[in-house]
């Protein structure tokens, strides 16, 4: 009967102990860059191509499609060109185009963007970032 019992009282104490479960955060690879400065990363976790070369077109193709689509009335497709041309601005080091871009988003979306406040630091930072990542011309 003691062995049921101590059974029972282990079974009891197994039901009762919480599980604790250590989830650990592993940054992504612009967080360790930017380090401790979040305001920046919050500037460009969202506006910024992590590997621009992949794209496939230039600022100026992106800015002129959107321009386009504005005209169409596409303001969904305008807004996906003023970010991309933002974006690819940001890669380029141009603070006036990252301005010029994402205000014409804003415009049509509504949406802040955090980096319209920060383009200067956010952009330094970028190009920092992209130094492993050689520009089209660099590579000839």
């Amino acid at each position: 009967m003691k062995f049921f019992e101590k059974l029972k009282g282990i079974l009891k104490k197994k039901k009762t102990e919480e599980k604790v479960e250590v989830k650990v955060k592993t940054k992504t690879e612009l967080e360790e860059f930017c380090g401790e400065d979040k305001e920046v990363y919050e500037a460009l976790q969202n506006t910024m191509f992590l590997d621009p070369r992949k794209i496939g077109t230039t600022m100026e193709e992106a800015a002129k499609k959107a321009e386009e689509f504005e005209k169409l009335g596409d303001l969904t497709k305008a807004r996906l060109w003023y970010d991309i041309a933002g974006r690819l601005a940001i890669y380029e080091g141009d603070p006036k185009k990252v301005v010029e871009f994402f205000s014409q988003s804003k415009r049509i979306s509504g949406e802040e963007y955090p980096i319209l406040e920060r383009v200067e630091k956010a952009i330094s930072l970028a190009k920092e970032y992209y130094k492993k990542y050689p520009k089209v011309e660099e590579k000839r």
